[in-house]
């Protein structure tokens, strides 16, 4: 418009287009009232919508940084914390233009949003598994943890359940962003008030930084929790990445893999060496008050089988898992490699590792594995050297299942015998059996029985199983008593001068038995009626009896296989065991 223009009249079309593009024409008053008529309820419910709106994001965006994930930090005051990402963050939007400004906060929001999802799948494994969601490696494990609530809960609840796991975790991206979105508005509508509440809470937050504030104990008010976890995550991908070239290295060395079979396993001939692994058999049931009544059967126990002709001896073995993950343990004692995740678990399953099986099978032993809760084909078995193998389909068990476990303990063990043990045989067995009556949810347990009337385990339907219970600590207490009780009242009734067991727990449980942040420490016995094999291993510092104390020897489960190879036969110098 030159000088020479006219002045548009006020109110015309001409004005609003003069006073830029942000400007809008005046609102047409509805027909039949007035221009001048009041408007105020409408407008006065549209503000309070408003800032409700606005109020929400702001406490989404601040849980959003400061949620925890580890769950033991779970508490209110955890979340009154300072985030020094989101005061960054606010700084950033405040200098930058429009448009610029719009796809920062987007691009924020979903990256946030994106860091809760790893925080809830960190609060889910540390519950379950006492460790963080592995962003690699993990995602394998979605589809047993599917299985596993089927298997307690029922197949269409958990469809339900999974669907509405998906719909949260995709819907939490979105609504961070949007979150930002709105608050990066607010922040510019305001600008030189928000600039100045930003600038005193990084002063603030600085205070609090170098006095170490908390209000949660191991949680600082001055907070970068979502920095921290982001740069966890990143690492752990990066050594994901580099360790599987380390463990290539680590396969390759090994001492026993050329020792010839007549040099192996001794001091062991002829007998028939049982190795049982107990199921989220920890520590804490050896040491925890609450279980005092385990410990109470391991001692009457140990005592009835010295009455039986009987010793054992007993320590500790650091797990690589704690939760779940028996795979891993199984892996890692029979390899003599320390095997913590998938990735290496694969690894070593592609490798021609010498087992335990293969030394017993090289030195003349028939090789047996017993797996009741595998109920497809297990490749692995060949693995493991494991001449036969039996899942549960092959131990025609007609009784009720309980929980996880397919059949009890009992039966497993008593098929086992029955078809390996009874009967003349040109070769001494070694096993592998892996008991899982103990498994999670612990909600119905079966009780020992006659061995003479198992058969096909219709005996565990006639009124003498236990009564399920929904308390997790009280049925765990009630499960891995019943596998105990069910190897000693084995050892009992079929031990003989030539039976060793080893039964060892393959990892802790989870952390709702045992509480955050739990030993990895796992019990293991070795029980025999040969003095000559308790006398072999009298350097081993194991304790006498079968409830070890808190002085008795840890090793690191991975250097079990070598101390027990180098013990029990001519073999390469002894190794020292390990602690982790």
């Amino acid at each position: 418009m030159s000088i020479a223009d006219p002045v548009p009249a006020a109110g015309t079309d001409e004005t609003i287009r003069v006073a830029g593009a942000d400007a809008a024409p005046p609102t047409p008053a509805p027909e039949g009232t007035s221009a001048d008529a009041p408007q105020a309820p409408v407008s006065r419910r549209r503000r309070v919508t408003a800032r409700v709106v606005t109020v929400l994001a702001a406490v989404l965006v601040l849980v959003a940084f400061t949620l925890p994930n580890q769950p033991w930090r779970m508490q209110p005051g955890a979340f009154l914390r300072i985030p020094l990402e989101a005061l960054l963050l606010a700084a950033l939007l405040l200098a930058l233009p429009g448009r610029p400004r719009r796809v920062v906060a987007a691009g924020a929001g979903l990256l946030l949003g994106l860091v809760v999802v790893v925080k809830i799948g960190d609060l889910g494994f540390y519950s379950s598994l006492g460790r963080p969601f592995d962003l690699v490696l993990d995602w394998t494990l979605l589809d047993d943890a599917f299985a596993f609530v089927a298997e307690s809960i029922g197949r269409p609840a958990a469809i339900a359940i999974a669907v509405g796991v998906v719909l949260l975790l995709l819907s939490v991206p979105t609504l961070t962003a949007l979150s930002t979105l709105r608050l990066s508005r607010l922040l510019v509508r305001h600008r030189t008030g928000a600039t100045r509440v930003v600038a005193s809470l990084v002063l603030v937050w600085a205070l609090l930084a170098v006095f170490q504030a908390r209000i949660v104990t191991g949680v600082l008010v001055a907070d970068s929790n979502a920095s921290a976890v982001v740069y966890e995550h990143v690492m752990e991908v990066h050594e994901r990445i580099t360790d599987r070239a380390a463990f290539e290295t680590e396969v390759g060395r090994d001492p026993f893999r050329d020792v010839p079979g007549d040099q192996l396993l001794t001091a062991l001939r002829g007998k028939n060496v049982l190795i049982a692994f107990v199921e989220s058999y920890g520590r804490d049931a050896v040491s925890d008050p609450e279980f005092a009544s385990v410990q109470r059967l391991l001692d009457e126990g140990a005592g009835r089988l010295q009455t039986a002709g009987f010793s054992s001896r007993s320590g500790f073995l650091t797990s690589p898992t704690v939760g779940g993950g028996s795979w891993l343990a199984h892996a890692t004692l029979l390899s003599g490699l320390w095997i913590d995740n998938n990735q290496r678990h694969k690894s070593l399953l592609a490798s021609d590792r010498f087992t335990l099986g293969d030394a017993f099978q090289s030195a003349g032993w028939r090789t047996v594995g017993v797996m009741p809760a595998v109920n497809q084909a297990w490749p692995e078995g060949q693995f493991y050297g494991y001449e036969q193998f039996y899942g549960g389909p092959d131990l025609g068990y007609q009784g009720p299942k309980f929980a996880f476990s397919p059949m009890p303990d009992q039966y497993a063990i008593h098929m086992f015998h029955q078809r390996e043990l009874v009967g003349p045989r040109d070769r001494p067995v070694m096993a592998e059996l892996a008991l899982v009556s103990s498994h999670s949810p612990w909600t119905k347990v079966p009780s020992v029985v006659d061995w003479d009337d198992i058969d096909d385990g219709e005996v565990f339907r006639k009124g003498i199983i236990g009564t399920p219970t929904a308390q997790a600590r009280t049925g765990y207490r009630h499960a891995v008593s019943y596998t105990l009780r069910t190897l000693i009242s084995y050892l009992e009734t079929y031990g003989d001068d030539d039976t060793v067991l080893v039964f060892v727990g393959d990892h802790q449980p989870a952390p709702v038995v045992t509480g955050d942040n739990p030993s990895p420490d796992v019990p293991i016995h070795l029980v025999a009626k040969d003095p000559a094999v308790l006398e072999r291993i009298a350097d081993w510092g194991w304790q006498e009896g079968l409830t070890p104390d808190a002085d008795a020897p840890v090793w690191t489960m991975d250097s079990f296989r070598d101390r027990f190879l180098t013990t029990f036969g001519s073999a390469p110098a002894r190794p020292q065991a390990q602690s982790r």
